[in-house]
């Protein structure tokens, strides 16, 4: 309550929350806080797999109540496939019911918990700290407990994460409720077996404190919240990779917005991958109570990043030196603390998430890095020199006519420059002449759904740069947006993309636009240390599983081309070659 709902959600990047939202304002303090948000984002992708899976599972599993020998796992496999499959629909419908579902839910745990603490009131005593002391000092296996207790804190994370969606105000007021429904739910519980201490016990305590003849309406409750809950963690890891995409932690996939919601999104090849995974899960642990060992481990994980982010975040906003000091003494020792406990799971199923969560880390790396490799060695020149050049080449007859708007896309975020590649794509490698140039760079900015442009006009209606500033939530749908630029310049009668042959120009006939599009792969004239070349190897062998650079950017392929030039990073020795007669 204190450090998610009290603290954390102050940390709200225009209304947006998640561990890629909070590193978008603190990732300019340290270069380094890079490391923390790839972990964190892994292992909450990670949770994406187990949630659904056990949300489903231990829901379902209710039916045994009613008969013993079900076997659960075909209908839980045909409610994930129901689940992953109406994702390309969109969830509008899902949405629609969320908050008076999630009201139902949340009702009849307390109504169910307090029929329970009626008969026992006096385990309220567990509110007491010193039985907490008692049993993690005092108990050898008191440690070990934190590892279950650890299970009622993991849907934090999901909290913050969906703070867009949700908003901050009404997480803080809906918390009052949801917060004292599952603490009288968790005492009927308690209540329940203390009051059938010394029996063997089967089942799950929350089914047996239900009625008998509430239990079919409480497993249907049970497993339409479970839908909801694993909706909010797939919708999640649909967002967290759009993120990881835009800050360059991911490869490019496609996207696509199957509703006219704000961050409504289906991202195929992650809803296909998550699918698998929660299959997997299912049929591999087959019980919720296997996956438990599973579950909570990599959120863990996730929790201590997103500290240690939040740290640097109170920080930047000025914080006393004094609560910062506190907040770490206090969180650091209880997550850790978790950690531990958590890490007695490991070799009981808790590798799984934390192989899937390692095999996502080193993918964000090995991305992110070879990104920096590349960029570190990427050429710029002064666009100003070439200016004359190709105001001369735009009005040469004895070149051929190549389009009429050419339009290349720039890495350079100074407006003064430009890869030298591009120069040398239009005027070595097969000169290029058009009417105008355009030169189109996508800049993305912290603020999650800034959207806005910027022209520089360098020669009038001949060479014209747009600068694209967009949020990290923003897709770069170029095509769409250089229109939009192009209609607002065309209105605005700064520039004229009327057709310039003169039998086309008297009847207004607008000119063709033709992007070019450079291609970089890693020349075989490079000598690079070993860990370099594999990161780059990797690079490659992800890129082409990805999205292409035009499909990425949403242009009509129609009227792209791809030109490819070798990337020579750290070109080999001179070689002593010498001439024979």
């Amino acid at each position: 309550t204190v450090k998610y709902v009290i603290l954390t959600l102050k940390a709200d990047n225009r209304g947006e929350g998640g561990i890629f939202s909070l590193y978008a304002l603190v990732r300019r303090q340290k270069k380094w806080l890079v490391f923390p948000a790839i972990i964190g984002g892994s292992a909450l992708l990670a949770d994406g797999i187990i949630t659904p899976s056990i949300s489903i599972s231990s829901a379902v599993e209710g039916l045994r109540k009613i008969s013993p020998d079900i076997n659960t796992i075909p209908i839980i496999l045909v409610i994930l496939t129901a689940i992953f499959t109406i994702q390309q629909f969109g969830t509008k419908l899902v949405g629609r019911f969320f908050g008076p579902l999630m009201f139902v839910w949340f009702l009849m745990l307390a109504v169910l918990g307090v029929s329970q603490i009626s008969t026992n009131a006096g385990v309220f005593q567990a509110i007491n700290p010193y039985y907490a002391y008692k049993l993690l000092f005092l108990h050898p296996e008191g440690f070990l407990v934190l590892g279950a207790v650890f299970l009622c804190t993991t849907g934090a994370e999901a909290l913050y994460s969906d703070l867009g969606h949700c908003g901050k105000g009404n997480i803080r007021i809906s918390w009052i409720f949801v917060k004292i429904a599952l603490i009288l739910n968790y005492f009927g519980q308690g209540a329940w077996l203390i009051s059938h201490q010394g029996e063997t016990l089967s089942g799950n305590p929350f089914y047996n404190i239900m009625p008998e003849w509430f239990i079919p309406v409480g497993i249907a409750i049970a497993t339409m919240a479970a839908i909801v809950a694993s909706q909010a963690l797939i919708s999640a890891s649909f967002t967290l990779i759009n993120e990881a995409m835009r800050l360059n932690f991911w490869p490019k996939v496609k996207v696509k917005y199957p509703t006219d919601l704000k961050g409504q999104i289906y991202i195929p090849s992650i809803n296909w991958l998550l699918f698998v995974g929660c299959f997997g899960a299912i049929v591999y642990f087959r019980e919720s109570s296997n996956m438990e060992a599973a579950y909570g481990l990599t959120i863990n994980l996730d929790m201590i990043m997103t500290s240690t982010l939040f740290i640097f975040y109170m920080w930047l906003k000025k914080y006393t030196k004094v609560f910062i000091g506190f907040f770490i003494l206090i969180y650091f020792p209880i997550e850790f603390a978790f950690l531990g406990s958590n890490l007695g799971k490991l070799f009981h199923g808790g590798f799984i998430s934390l192989i899937i969560s390692s095999i996502l880390i080193f993918v964000m790396f090995c991305w992110y890095y070879a990104r920096k490799i590349r960029n570190r060695y990427v050429e710029f020149v002064k666009l100003s020199d070439y200016l004359p050049v190709l105001e001369d080449l735009s009005r040469d007859l004895s070149v051929p006519k190549y389009a009429t708007h050419l339009v290349y896309l720039t890495s350079a975020n100074n407006i003064e420059e430009i890869e030298s590649k591009i120069i040398y794509s239009i005027m070595q490698k097969q000169p290029k002449r058009a009417d105008i140039y355009w030169f189109v760079h996508v800049d993305v900015v912290d603020e999650p759904y800034r959207m806005e442009y910027k022209v520089c006009e360098f020669i009038h209606d001949d060479v014209i740069r747009i600068d694209f500033r967009l949020g990290f939530r923003v897709a770069p749908r170029v095509n769409l947006m250089f229109r939009k630029v192009v209609e607002d310049l065309v209105k605005n009668k700064e520039v004229d993309i009327t057709s310039r042959y003169k039998s086309l120009n008297k009847n207004n006939i607008i000119g063709d636009f033709r992007f070019i599009v450079i291609e970089k792969f890693l020349s075989f004239d490079n000598e690079l240390p070993f860990y370099e070349k594999v990161i780059l190897d990797i690079y490659s062998i992800l890129k082409h599983l990805g999205l292409s650079e035009e499909k990425a950017f949403g242009l009509d392929t129609s009227s792209v081309t791809v030109e490819t030039v070798p990337l020579i990073i750290a070109p080999p020795k001179e070689l002593n070659m010498k001439r024979v007669e």
